[in-house]
């Protein structure tokens, strides 16, 4: 059984931040001992690692990716192999991404779906949740089947009506299934009926740039829908999880829940965080290239999402990573707003952006490590084995240097992407040597790791119920 020990640097979990070596057996976490006790001294190892002077954390766990995604006449550009691969450059271990039910179609037939397109693909572990296209007696007994086999979360429309939209009897119908087999319904929270007609008069007027996508999808459509998520969910006796959260009147949605003591949590992602409409309103068609739902807000939501995440009115950050091309896929917008593909990159730059934003002042570092591993392993059923340095847990362990500086940039990233959302953005923190399950993926700075090292991961149900 191979034995790595890595030395000398800081550990930093979500509860602690401590110098110690840490012992890695078999592909898990053995032990933790303190720099230069006997404890420490005494473990022999196959492989050593000096990380002296930098961060040891967990492997950070992105729960809302969407490899090969279908939308709009095209596919998301990143394969589960591509995709996974530029996750571990970027210090992120497992993913959880989304398979999706076809109209008319089972889930089960979805979920097979997605397992054929990540078998012997992924660079490192991924998980599955459900998107519930189709509400109907057989998908709501389909449901209990999965969360039994470990695919535990659901994921509801009210937005895109005709593709994913499910009306509120559909939504409660499952929500009132979730809270009997322990399932955790996630909420795009959009009123996607009220957006189509603000689309359609945007058009007829002969608004069609990009900036347009942000004005018909308005902050109340995004606290409407939020707000009446909430209430569905109390009428069900459900938890609910609300993705991609944008908007100020959002978060505030989610806090009042939280403050009456409803299970209901929510998600925001790097993009809202450090990106604005400014973007949306880039000379020419550059705009196409930040076109995501929900979408972009004013800077001056900013600070209300940072102050969520401090407050934990908002639990995690997840990237919501969904890319198209600029060239050949964003470019179908070409004067209709609404064509544009919907989502943007983001699994590479997670944990350095939120990096940043430690150096910044906006997160402690336990923080960093809550948002951004812990807190998603525990909302998805994956903690204690993914989400903390801790005996027993899988060696998922990147070595960070919170020093080095770096340009994010297309020509450099490791997604099959042709643009960078945070082209030019300097920031401070590179990842250096990830482990997966002991087994190094990335090492110095150069990828070592290999498509099929990732395994399929049954999940548990939510752990903050």
């Amino acid at each position: 059984m191979s034995r790595t020990v890595i030395h000398g640097g800081l550990v930093v979990t979500a509860s602690d931040e401590i110098h110690a070596d840490v012992l890695i057996e078999g592909g898990r976490i053995a032990a933790l001992a303190a720099h230069g006790t006997d404890a420490a001294t005494s473990w022999s190892a196959d492989r050593r690692i000096d990380a002296t002077g930098m961060y040891v954390l967990p492997g950070g766990v992105d729960a809302h990716t969407h490899m090969e995604m279908p939308f709009g006449g095209t596919y998301a550009a990143d394969t589960f192999e591509t995709g996974t691969r530029a996750a571990a450059w970027g210090g992120t271990t497992t993913i959880v991404d989304f398979a999706i039910q076809t109209m008319g179609r089972s889930l089960r037939e979805g979920l097979d779906t997605w397992h054929a397109k990540a078998d012997a693909r992924c660079a490192v572990d991924y998980g599955f949740h459900m998107i519930l296209s189709d509400v109907n007696e057989s998908s709501l007994k389909e449901m209990d089947r999965l969360v039994a086999e470990g695919v535990t979360s659901f994921k509801l429309f009210m937005a895109y009506p005709g593709v994913f939209y499910s009306d509120d009897g559909r939504i409660l119908r499952a929500m009132q299934r979730a809270s009997g087999n322990g399932g955790l319904v996630m909420m795009h929270a959009e009123n996607g009926i009220a957006i189509d007609v603000l689309v359609e008069q945007a058009l007829a007027e002969g608004r069609t740039d990009p900036r347009y996508h942000g004005d018909v999808r308005k902050v109340a459509l995004e606290a409407e829908a939020t707000h009446r998520a909430v209430q569905l969910a109390r009428v069900a006796g459900a938890p609910l999880y609300v993705v991609h959260v944008s908007a100020d009147e959002a978060v505030d949605e989610i806090a009042a829940a939280r403050h009456k003591g409803l299970p209901v949590f929510g998600e925001t992602c790097p993009q809202y965080l450090f990106l604005s409409t400014d973007n949306l309103a880039e000379p020419g068609f550059e705009g196409a290239k930040y076109v995501c739902s929900t979408p972009l807000r004013p800077r001056e939501h900013q600070e209300v999402l940072w102050r969520g995440l401090r407050n934990n009115e908002l639990q995690v950050v997840s990237t919501d990573h969904c890319p198209f091309c600029f060239s050949g896929q964003k470019e179908m917008g070409r004067g209709d707003f609404s064509k544009i593909p919907n989502g943007m990159p983001g699994v590479e730059h997670r944990m350095d952006l939120l990096h940043q934003a430690v150096v910044d002042g906006h997160l402690s570092r336990r923080r960093w490590v809550e948002i951004a591993c812990a807190s998603p392993a525990r909302m998805f059923g994956l903690y204690p084995k993914k989400g903390t340095i801790a005996p027993g847990a899988d060696a998922d362990v990147v070595i960070y240097d919170p020093g080095a500086e770096q340009t994010i940039s297309a020509e450099t990233h490791h997604m099959a992407v042709d643009y960078s959302a945070y082209e030019g953005r300097r920031v401070t923190g590179q990842v250096r040597t990830v482990l997966s399950r002991g087994v190094p993926v990335i090492e110095d700075r150069a990828y070592v790791g290999h498509a099929g090292h990732g395994t399929y991961l049954p999940r548990g149900t939510c752990q903050y119920l």
